[in-house]
């Protein structure tokens, strides 16, 4: 429900009789606006109506024969005839609602959508070169203009869509995938290598097969060439096909001093809380903390009457967890397995499923703060991809 609509006020109604869609359709001809008409029969329905179309609906109503009966009253204006005697209160309403509309009129928060791997201030910042800012009137924006600015700028990005609804603006935005270098069973093409490797083994279905096994390559190599050659035919291209698995080394390093510094919680807390309107702020606590170290988790909230309705005020609410420092020293041994597990969970974050992994090489470096490892893995891939020939 809009709110001009509950500033206004309407009137929840069923009509009944079996001449509704008539009604219905004199109500349109006429500009009555229906509001959430709801069907519950063929000869019943329940719709609101705003209070200065109500009469002209009761007058269609009858004149074709169908009953017309008040549900509820819905708005301010009832809300303060119901309180009419109360005049401070009523004016004070009054005040609220001409302040929301008026605030209805700007922007109060802006979201991004679909984003994950671009910064979002990347594109809060081309919007606010544009004009598009926390407390700009929304008919002063240009959304065609922001929204062509962001795909000139951010060239990964395959489609942004910018709408306003209430107070707050919502960026969607669609990001372009790598799409693989696909190449069409129809067209010739070679397999190249994708890193470099020493070849494990090397099979070709289709084409002519330019590797063999212990052979080192680099990244780029033709390790199936896109041709045949036959004694009568002579040489003929083809879409080559075929397996090559090679033996790719990854390497990640890790340092752990021996001594160190921790920090751990005690399990004690404190929140303060604070109400921010633009760049001022307002303290309901002290600012300082009664903790002599301590780490904070910050919360904000943006106030909001709806889900798409933004008022300009910020609720923060800031928790303080005591902290103590803890001095923790570990014997080589432990610095050693540390280090390593450290340098072991970045390589399969490097590596996923895109391999096996069949040796593993650990070299360690000593000094009197702290060691230093590096793990490298051994892992057998397929390290082909069709690449077309320029003919």
């Amino acid at each position: 429900m809009h709110i001009q609509n509950i500033i206004g006020g309407y009137v929840c109604v069923s009509i009944e009789g079996f001449y509704i869609e008539k009604v219905i359709n004199i109500c349109k001809k006429n500009g009555v606006g229906l509001i959430n008409l709801d069907r519950k029969s063929t000869t019943l329905i329940y719709v609101g109506i705003k209070i200065v179309d109500f009469r002209v609906l009761t007058k269609i109503a009858r004149e074709n024969h169908c009953h017309i009966k008040i549900l509820k009253k819905v708005g301010i204006p009832f809300f303060l005839h119901r309180y009419k005697k109360r005049k401070i209160f009523a004016i004070a309403v009054i005040i609220f609602c001409v302040a929301i509309f008026s605030l209805s009129k700007f922007i109060w928060n802006i979201e991004i959508v679909g984003n994950e791997d671009i910064s979002q201030e990347l594109f809060l910042n081309i919007a606010n070169e544009e004009g598009l800012d926390i407390g700009k009137l929304k008919s002063k924006v240009d959304l065609e203009k922001i929204i062509n600015r962001i795909r000139m700028e951010i060239p990964n990005v395959s489609w942004v869509g910018i709408k306003i609804s209430g107070t707050n603006v919502r960026i969607d935005v669609v990001k372009s995938d790598e799409i693989p270098n696909i190449v069409d069973e129809s067209e010739y093409c070679n397999i190249v290598a994708t890193k470099d490797a020493m070849i494990e083994s090397a099979s070709a279905q289709n084409g002519t097969l330019q590797v063999k096994k212990g052979e080192v390559i680099k990244k780029g190599s033709v390790l199936v060439a896109g041709y045949m050659e036959g004694k009568y035919t002579g040489v003929r291209y083809v879409h080559s096909t075929g397996t090559i698995i090679g033996k790719v080394w990854y390497t990640e390093r890790a340092r752990v001093y021996y001594k160190q510094t921790k920090r751990v919680q005690t399990g004690k807390k404190e929140n303060k809380y604070s109400i921010k309107v633009s760049n001022f702020v307002i303290n309901f606590s002290k600012k300082l903390s009664k903790f002599e170290i301590y780490d904070t988790i910050r919360m904000d909230k943006k106030l909001k009457i709806s889900s798409n309705f933004y008022l300009p005020f910020q609720f923060e609410k800031n928790t303080n967890y005591e902290v103590k420092e803890e001095k923790i020293e570990y014997t080589i041994d432990e610095a050693k397995e540390q280090a390593i597990n450290e340098a072991k969970n970045k390589l399969k974050q490097c590596i996923g499923n895109n391999g096996d992994i069949i040796n593993e090489y650990i070299n360690t470096d000593e000094n009197e703060e702290y060691i230093d490892v590096e793990v490298t893995y051994e892992v057998l891939e397929n390290i082909g991809t069709e690449e077309k020939i320029a003919l």
